[in-house]
C-alpha cells in the first residue's frame, strides 16, 4: 500500500529514536542509518491502517534488524584487523538520543558501548531499551517476543556485566575540557611522571586502525605503559608528519559524553580519543582513527566552529 504523508510524518516523527536505539545496538552510526532505512521500507509495505501503536511496531521491526545485524557482525569482528571500537558522536550529535537521566547518558558512553560487545544480542537489547529508553518489561518482551520475567532476569544479568566495568564518574563540560587540558600538558611535556600521576594504576589504551590505519592491535596496559605510549604518540617526528600527511590540530571537545580529543587535518577528522574518567582518574583511553568510522564525525565538525586549536600534533 502507499503510505499518505501522514503515514510518512509517523514515521519521521519518529526517526530520532529509532536511530538512537540502532546506534547503541550497533555502535555504528552508518550502520544504525541504514538499518532505520529498512525499518522504513518495511513500513512502506505494512497494512499501516491496521497497525495500532506504530511506535511499538516500529520500535520491534527495528529491534529485530539490529538483533540480525549484530549476529551477523559478530562473525565479522572475527576477522576485523586489530581491535574494534564503535564510532564515536561527537557533542550535539542528534544520533545520541535522550540524555535527561544520569542511565540514558551512561549508556551512549563510549566506555559503556565498548562493554555491550561483551553482551548477547537479547542482553544488548533488554538493556538499552529499558536502562536508555525506559521501556516497561512488558513492551521489551513483545518486542522480543519474550516473558516479561525473561526480559526481567537478562535485564539484571546485562546489568551486572556492564557494571562489572569501571565505574564512569560523570562530569560537565567545563570539567571535561580542565581534564583534557591537563592530559595534553602532561603528553606533551615530553616526561612520562607527569602522565603516570593522571592515570589509574591499570589504565589502559585502544586503538581501532580498522587496519588502514596504524594501531596496535593489543591493548597497552598499567599506568606505566600506558603514559609511556602517549607520551611518544604526542612527540613530534617528521615520519608522523608524513603518515598523516600534515601537521594534525588538536581540540578538546566530548565524545558520547566523555572528555575526548579530536584530531583534525584540512577539515577532516582523523582520529578522535574518548578519554574514561573513574574517580581514581583517567582509567581508559579509546583511540577511533579507522577513517571509515569518521565520516559522521567530520560532518559534525564541519558544521560547527570550534576555535582555536590547543596545539598541532606531531
Amino acid at each position: 500500500m502507499a503510505l499518505t504523508m501522514n503515514d510518512v510524518d509517523r514515521f519521521e516523527a519518529s526517526r530520532p529514536r529509532l536511530e538512537a536505539i540502532a546506534y547503541r545496538l550497533l555502535g555504528s552510526a552508518s550502520e544504525a542509518e541504514d538499518a532505520v532505512q529498512e525499518t522504513f521500507l518495511r513500513w512502506q509495505g505494512a497494512d499501516v491502517d491496521r497497525v495500532e501503536v506504530p511506535e511499538a511496531w516500529l520500535t520491534k521491526v527495528l529491534t529485530n534488524l539490529c538483533l540480525n545485524q549484530l549476529t551477523s557482525a559478530r562473525a565479522r569482528r572475527e576477522t576485523y584487523v586489530g581491535q574494534w571500537l564503535p564510532e564515536p558522536l561527537l557533542a550535539g550529535d542528534p544520533m545520541l538520543g535522550p540524555a535527561d537521566t544520569a542511565e540514558q547518558r551512561e549508556s551512549v558512553s563510549y566506555a559503556v558501548l565498548a562493554l555491550l560487545e561483551r553482551l548477547t544480542p537479547n542482553e544488548r537489547a533488554v538493556y538499552v531499551l529499558r536502562e536508555a529508553f525506559d521501556y516497561p518489561h512488558r513492551e521489551i518482551a513483545a518486542i522480543l517476543d519474550l516473558t516479561e520475567a525473561a526480559s526481567q532476569q537478562i535485564f539484571h544479568r546485562a546489568k551486572k556485566h556492564v557494571a562489572d566495568g569501571k565505574a564512569r564518574t560523570e562530569i560537565d563540560e567545563v570539567a571535561a575540557r580542565r581534564i583534557v587540558d591537563e592530559f595534553l600538558a602532561a603528553a606533551t611535556s615530553g616526561r612520562t611522571e607527569p602522565l603516570v600521576r593522571l592515570l589509574t594504576q591499570d589504565a589502559v589504551s585502544i586503538g581501532d586502525g580498522g587496519g588502514k590505519v596504524p594501531a596496535r592491535a593489543k591493548a597497552f596496559e598499567g599506568a606505566l605503559a600506558v603514559a609511556k605510549f602517549m607520551r611518544g604518540l604526542f612527540k613530534p617526528s617528521k615520519a608522523k608528519r608524513d603518515l598523516a600527511g600534515g601537521s594534525p590540530e588538536v581540540y578538546a571537545t566530548t565524545a558520547n559524553g566523555d572528555p575526548a580529543v579530536v584530531a583534525v587535518l584540512g577539515g577532516r577528522v582523523i582520529g578522535v580519543m574518548c578519554l574514561e574518567i573513574t574517580p581514581e582518574g583517567i582509567a581508559g583511553f579509546r583511540n577511533q582513527v579507522n577513517p571509515d568510522k569518521l565520516e559522521r564525525a567530520t560532518r559534525r565538525w564541519a558544521a560547527a566552529d570550534h576555535g582555536e586549536p590547543l596545539l598541532n600534533a606531531f
